[in-house]
Formats: C-alpha cells, sequence, structure tokens
C-alpha cells in the first residue's frame, strides 16, 4: 500500500513538472554530457541497451539518434507520453510502462548496457532500493555495464539552506539530527551519501568501474555557466571532467553516477 501511494505522488509531481526542460539549460547540461561521456566509453555498435526510469527519454532518444537499439520502461504515464511524441521513424527504441522494483518480464542477461538514472531519486526504503538495483542487475548480462545515478546529500543540504528553506525540510521530518535524509515520500526525493550507496551494493557480484559526480557545483555557479561563451564553457568542461571522480570532490556533486560491471 505504501508502495502505491509513492506512486501517485510522483504521478502528481511528474504531471507538473517540466522534466523534459530540465536538462536543457547550459548549466543542467553538465550533468548530462558526462553522463553520456562516460556511457559512451563502454557502448559498442550492436549492443543491447535497456534504459530503466527512462522518464522523457532523453538519454533513450540520445542514443537512438546515433543509431543504437534502446528498449526503455519508465513507471509515469505522463513521461510515457511525452517520450513516445519524440520518437522518429527511424529510431529503434521500444517503450513500455513498468516498475524498476519488477523487471519480471526481461528475461536474465539480456542487456550489455543497463541505465537505471532516475528510479534511485524516487525509491524511498532500503528494501526498494536493492529491488531496483537487483533487477538492473539481472538484466545485464555477465561483463555488461550497469550506469545508476543518485542524488547527493550533502549538495541537498547545502542548497536547503542557501535557499533559506532548511527548517521547512527539518518541520517535514525529512532530515535527522544527524544531517541524514529520511524515509519520506511527500520529500519526493531520497538523496544519499557514497556510504549508503556502497551499503546497497554489499552481496551484489559487480565491480564499481567510475565513481563520478556529474555535475559538481553547477548549482551554485548556474548562472556563470549559463552565460559562458562556446569557448569558455568548453574550458570548464574540460576542468569538471579532470575532477569529477576525484574522492574529495564528489561529496559536493548533485547527481552522482555510480559505474558498475557484472561479475
Amino acid at each position: 500500500m505504501k508502495r502505491i501511494n509513492e506512486i501517485e505522488i510522483l504521478n502528481d509531481y511528474y504531471n507538473r513538472h517540466n522534466e523534459e526542460g530540465r536538462l536543457r539549460p547550459r548549466a543542467n547540461s553538465v550533468e548530462f554530457l558526462t553522463t553520456m561521456k562516460y556511457i559512451k566509453k563502454y557502448l559498442q555498435k550492436g549492443m543491447k541497451v535497456l534504459e530503466i526510469g527512462a522518464g522523457t527519454g532523453r538519454y533513450s532518444i540520445a542514443l537512438a539518434d546515433e543509431g543504437y537499439r534502446v528498449d526503455a520502461v519508465e513507471l509515469i504515464e505522463h513521461n510515457i507520453d511525452v517520450f513516445k511524441a519524440k520518437i522518429k521513424p527511424e529510431h529503434q527504441i521500444t517503450v513500455r510502462q513498468g516498475d524498476a522494483c519488477n523487471l519480471s518480464f526481461i528475461e536474465d542477461g539480456k542487456y550489455d548496457i543497463t541505465l537505471l538514472l532516475g528510479p534511485m531519486y524516487h525509491l524511498f526504503k532500503e528494501n526498494d532500493r536493492i529491488k531496483a538495483l537487483s533487477e538492473a542487475i539481472r538484466v545485464t548480462k555477465t561483463g555488461g555495464v550497469i550506469f545508476c545515478a543518485y542524488l547527493e546529500t550533502n549538495t541537498n543540504i547545502y542548497q536547503k539552506f542557501k535557499d533559506g528553506t532548511f527548517e521547512d525540510i527539518v518541520k517535514k521530518g525529512l532530515i535527522d539530527d544527524d544531517f541524514n535524509a529520511l524515509p519520506v515520500p511527500e520529500g519526493l526525493f531520497m538523496p544519499c551519501r557514497r556510504e549508503d550507496i556502497d551499503k546497497l551494493l554489499n552481496g551484489f557480484a559487480v565491480t564499481r568501474l567510475h565513481y563520478v559526480g556529474t555535475d559538481m557545483l553547477h548549482r551554485y555557479m548556474m548562472d556563470a555557466i549559463n552565460a559562458m561563451d562556446d569557448e569558455t564553457f568548453e574550458k570548464y568542461m574540460a576542468f569538471h571532467y579532470k575532477i569529477c571522480e576525484r574522492a574529495d570532490c564528489t561529496g559536493l556533486s548533485n547527481h552522482i553516477l555510480d559505474v558498475l560491471r557484472k561479475e
């Protein structure tokens, strides 16, 4: 019953939220460009790709534009409608509705590349997060690569102080006295820290290839990044790529990408 309530909250949010436009401003494109860079590091011609929690299809469409075949699964009907409207006749994309925690309609070891770039933001119970990760690993071939995205707790808290809304999340019970995020679906998002992600991986036969801060301090530099000319932005991205895996930097990124190889 609790999971049904979470889905209702998500449906309401994405019916009102412009997810399609979220990555369009230059500052927000840092996350997209970085994630795509790491995906392409392992993607080869002819590989089978699955995107779980595909949203409105930003990544699936980008990969299809480059000729890759992509199967996509998305929970929210509104997102699926937006996604399908963007599919071109030449795209090799299938889209179906489904829950990241239960991919029983997909056989074991089918995909070379599996993208789990959204569901972990909205799964509040540890057991559900483990289920989603387990399913993503299960449907991936041995030797295949799983890309899993998370929201970082530290940046989320900094942002609340910056916005003057920190006391609001305290009153809503979204955070404890040690500044850990609490599993409250009404908060919409469930951020975490690296130790939480490491705990989720316990018992899974995977090897971490990369742990990446995909957008770093972009939330504090949005105006400056959006104002950059092309040459400056190119240099900014070169700097970003140099530091985005540094252990002393990733904890200040808003979005995290955990790249895993299935053993």
